[in-house]
């Protein structure tokens, strides 16, 4: 095997100087997207890592080319009130904001980048307690390899599937259309048309950065009056995802990527959508709509326009990214999945926490035997609870507030 030198970036000061070399990456990259990008990292890391540990990997050959990066953090995670589990996770994940968290490799590299990682994560192995990586992409090159290593090394490993969905789009309007049933035909027609009966109507575009700020505070604002519609705060109640996209809107509008669309109807704006694009393919990110014009199917008209305005421009996917909710695939979406892979080497704690939520029963008599008795005591807590809720990740998208959602109108609009 190739020889493969691995340095270590612990700060957003010291990732400045690999900058260059990790764009350099992502253009060679095939599965390249903005969620693994530096632009979306960043803001990221300036809103949600203040309890965080940055642990980013790059992975250089004998000529000092950059093979690929693996973007790391550690977080904690208390099981009870006398048990921290250290977690090492994906640079992104953890806030419900990122889809799509990969790791970025030159073609050919994957076997040398993920036996980089192993033999570091080995030698490192008192930092951390189990690795959790969620929304990987289902053909991620490093994912496939890293399963396949895992088990030549005898580690135990949990893998999970999470929904996603997307639409194909073709090159025109009407061939879009013949895709959708013929219900959706007439409800589209029918509400647009009936939108201009009632209101004067017009749709628009934030179409630079002067305009940025009070979209943004409209955006939060429709939101927040959704959700608290439904009687909860909604996710632009937190100050943290307010400065993230703040800083990721400024970002993408600089780079010509940011889509921002809104409704208004006789001078008061509406409905909002908040997404960008990379390449040919949009991706979804955020929505809001004033309940006050629910009956007006509001939301629904505005993904209408936007969807035609994307095709017309030369958009051939647009990205729901997780989720296959009803109010999804009657766009005619194509079901897709991420990959959730936990690890952790034999015989340690972390092991022990996987080996629970895999299958309590069968590894009750190991547990007993290799943890000690308060440990085990926790866990078996532990196993309870998510016998209960029937998942260990719970966020800001996720239960309570989906099973509640599934009740209401629009059920795609994320909390």
């Amino acid at each position: 095997m190739n020889s493969v030198h691995t340095r270590v970036y612990e700060t957003l000061d010291e990732m400045e100087g690999l900058r260059s070399d990790w764009e350099e990456l992502l253009a060679a990259f095939p599965g390249a997207t903005t969620f693994s990008t530096l632009e979306w990292l960043v803001p990221w890391w300036r809103a949600f890592g203040d309890r965080r540990e940055l642990l980013v990997l790059a992975c250089f050959d004998t000529s000092a080319k950059l093979l690929g990066v693996v973007p790391l953090q550690i977080s904690r995670r208390r099981l009870a009130s006398l048990l921290d589990l250290r977690v090492l996770g994906l640079w992104g994940d953890g806030s419900g904001d990122s889809d799509n968290l990969d790791i970025p490799v030159r073609p050919g590299s994957e076997a040398l980048v993920s036996q980089a990682l192993l033999d570091f994560l080995e030698k490192e192995s008192a930092r951390w307690d189990f690795c959790e990586f969620h929304s990987m992409p289902a053909d991620s090159p490093v994912a496939a390899d890293l399963a396949v290593r895992l088990g030549e090394r005898r580690w135990i490993l949990r893998s999970g599937r999470q929904p996603a969905s997307a639409i194909p789009l073709p090159e025109t309007w009407e061939a879009y259309l013949r895709r959708l049933s013929s219900k959706e035909r007439r409800k589209i027609a029918y509400y647009k048309r009936r939108l201009h009966k009632k209101y004067w109507t017009r749709f628009y575009r934030c179409e630079g950065l002067p305009e940025l700020p009070a979209d943004l505070e409209t955006l939060f604002s429709l939101h927040r009056k959704r959700w608290q519609f439904v009687g909860q705060p909604g996710n632009f109640a937190s100050a943290a995802r307010r400065q993230f996209y703040y800083e990721l809107a400024h970002l993408l509008a600089n780079r010509r990527e940011l889509e921002f669309w809104f409704l208004e109807l006789d001078g008061e704006t509406v409905a909002a959508q908040f997404g960008f694009r990379r390449g040919s393919t949009f991706f979804s990110l955020q929505e809001g709509f004033d309940p006050m014009y629910f009956a007006d199917s509001v939301g629904y008209v505005l993904r209408s326009h936007v969807i035609e305005y994307l095709i017309a421009h030369g958009v051939r996917r647009y990205d729901f990214l997780e989720g296959q909710a009803s109010s999804k695939t009657r766009w005619a979406t194509q079901a897709s999945h991420y990959l959730n892979l936990s690890f952790a080497p034999r015989s340690t704690l972390g092991s022990a926490y996987l080996r629970v939520i895999r299958s309590a029963s069968g590894s009750k008599e190991w547990l007993r035997k290799h943890v000690p008795a308060n440990a085990w005591q926790m866990l078996h807590l532990l196993n309870t609870r998510i016998d209960r809720t029937g998942s260990n990740r719970l966020e800001p998208r996720q239960r309570p507030l989906l099973d509640s959602l599934r009740k209401e109108p629009n059920p795609e609009l994320k909390p």
